[in-house]
């Protein structure tokens, strides 16, 4: 009789477990594959290409054995004729990462790569008549703190508005 694993599991553990199966079966990929993507690309492919789906052969071949599926890959703009010349070493480092040829040809489709922006935490420091009137209006703040704070929001707030 097997017993529970006793303890905390990690969420991504859980979402894994979730969506590996979903992921499989629309689109031949898991999420291990799409979390080490940029380590598989390399540098030169990480920001501009994403991996969309594996179409993996059906039924195998004459002996029944494993026939190896087209990868799908999205990627930006012009980036995608030096991905065609790159083609050959890419293949290669994605079926070292299965381990087994799991691949034996990428198909490119042109579109964007839609990849997260890292905005920065601390906003434009203000300038002329916005510094000044959020200087009035923190005139009567004791508290260093919570002037720092205020000064923070304000500066955020009021940079906005410039956009």
């Amino acid at each position: 009789m097997s017993y529970p694993r006793k303890g905390a599991k990690q969420i991504s553990e859980l979402a894994n477990g979730l969506i590996d199966p979903v992921l499989a079966k629309r689109a031949g990929i898991n999420t291990a594959l799409l979390g080490s993507w940029d380590e598989i690309a390399g540098e030169d492919f990480a920001d501009c290409t994403r991996p969309e789906k594996i179409a993996w052969a059906r039924g195998g071949g004459d002996d029944g054995s494993f026939r190896p599926g087209v990868l799908t890959i999205a990627c930006e703009g012009a980036r995608a004729l030096f991905l065609t010349h790159a083609q050959g070493e890419l293949i290669q480092r994605i079926n070292s990462f299965f381990g087994f040829s799991a691949v034996h040809q990428i198909r490119i489709v042109q579109k964007p790569v839609s990849q997260a922006h890292k905005r920065s935490r601390t906003p434009t420091p203000l300038k002329g008549a916005a510094a000044q009137r959020l200087e009035e209006m923190m005139e009567g703040i004791d508290n260093e703190k919570l002037r720092e704070a205020v000064k923070r929001l304000g500066t955020a707030v009021l940079g906005k508005k410039g956009r």
